[in-house]
């Protein structure tokens, strides 16, 4: 795509045991997502179902109820959101695998009769690397799937305007008094940073408004899925989804729960080839590693955070990071709730805080950190305060959900704190 590129920044996950095994996880998720769902959904469900008393079975088998038509339908819908399960698989194998195997590795491992089916051609390399997903990353591909709907249908916009309008409002109001001060500047010279950049939305969306962004990512599933979208795909509805279909619990009918999405709600590379379009590009890896850098300091004029900063175990080391990379000036703006990711962490007293994953006592290791603490939002904004940054506009109870089902019996609503603050 014009304007996208993708850094792994030199790190090859395959050539690291702990990374490759997390890796082939996050692959083997995606792949799994089929079987998986059918057996945790339908097959349990039918299960139970036959072990109602006949009579009871028997009647619920029939309209208006027709539970058994419902179940096949729910097949249907599963392998429908596999479709876009597995195309992720096969985007992250192709981005992460396939370049260190050779023509005669794969011969040698894939039987003849699948040879030109791509998918069975990854899946015979997976099982024979020994690929096996656990149930929290099998979990992360349900949650994945799910999040296109969020990102990347027409009906999450209500949820995207919420979270999204705000930035590229600020935004706006930065380059119209740039340009007052500074003359007629190019919105394409304003470089944004986008950390926990998830599905890449607000980058194309930032992007599609004229500015150069940079998204970053550390999620396997994300950074696959995002690619997806932004690199791969053909066409705008390339894919539908039933994204609350697996839930069985709150639905008012079978139609609310059966109701399919078609994403991405527009194609990205033909978007970003029309008009005068800012840079795009996406790196991989820990924000607080990565953007510590000296080659980092002062390198964006805005950094943009939503639903990002309560995955800080420690959050004095998100802000020491944003200040790190932000110009003198440059504006943070920050929107979501303080849902802290991790609960306190207590570290086995034998375990040396430089023993993790080797690292030395020189080693940032980010946010595998030991330690963390959950503050008030009137904490995080003192300490965003007290690391040199003015706060500019602090806003209360901006009410968004996170992949919401409008019409689900239970509603759960974040009242988001939205604010900006400028580095002094």
């Amino acid at each position: 795509m014009d304007g996208e590129e993708e850094r792994m920044d030199e790190f090859n996950p395959m050539f690291d045991l702990e990374e490759r095994t997390y890796l082939l996880s996050v692959l083997d998720s995606f792949r799994s997502y089929r079987r998986v769902a059918h057996y945790n959904t339908t097959h349990i469900r039918r299960r139970a179902f036959y072990s109602l008393p006949s009579a009871h079975w028997t009647l619920l088998s029939q309209p208006p109820f027709s539970v058994l038509d419902s179940l096949t339908h729910l097949d249907d819908l599963i392998d429908s959101n596999a479709e876009l399960a597995e195309a992720i698989f096969c985007a992250g194998f192709r981005a992460f695998v396939a370049p260190n195997m050779d023509s005669e590795q794969v011969a040698s491992i894939v039987p003849e009769k699948y040879a030109h089916d791509p998918f069975q051609v990854f899946s015979a390399v997976m099982d024979h690397l020994g690929a096996k997903a656990t149930p929290n990353d099998m979990e992360k591909a349900r949650s994945c799937v799910n999040q296109f709907y969020r990102e990347w249908s027409s009906e999450g916009e209500v949820e995207r305007g919420a979270c999204f309008a705000p930035i590229l409002s600020v935004l706006a109001s930065e380059y119209s008094k740039r340009r007052e001060r500074d003359g007629a500047i190019e919105k394409k010279n304003m470089n944004i940073l986008v950390p926990g950049a998830g599905l890449g939305r607000l980058v194309f969306d930032i992007c599609r408004a004229g500015y150069s962004v940079e998204g970053n990512e550390i999620s396997y599933h994300e950074i696959m899925a995002s690619s997806l979208v932004l690199n791969h795909m053909s066409k705008a509805g390339q894919f539908k989804i039933a994204p609350f279909a697996l839930n069985c619990s709150n639905h008012l009918s079978r139609a609310d729960q059966f109701r399919t999405y078609n994403i991405p709600d527009v194609h990205p590379a033909s978007v970003l080839s029309e008009g005068d379009r800012g840079e795009m590009s996406m790196s991989t890896g820990d924000f607080i590693v990565l953007y510590s850098k000296p080659e980092y300091k002062h390198a964006f004029d805005v950094v943009a955070t939503v639903f990002f900063i309560d995955t800080a175990p420690n959050i004095i080391r998100y802000i020491e990071t944003v200040r790190n990379c932000l110009k003198r000036g440059g504006l943070w703006i920050n929107l979501g709730p303080l849902l802290w990711h991790h609960a306190s962490r207590i570290q086995d007293p034998q375990e040396g805080a430089d023993d993790r994953k080797g690292a030395s006592k020189s080693e940032d290791v980010g946010i595998a950190d030991p330690g963390s603490v959950e503050l008030t939002n009137d904490e995080v904004v003192s300490l965003v305060q007290h690391f040199g940054f003015s706060i500019e506009k602090h806003e209360l109870g901006i009410d968004t959900g996170y992949i919401t089902n409008q019409r689900s019996m239970l509603q759960s609503t974040y009242r988001a704190s939205f604010w900006v603050a400028r580095k002094t």
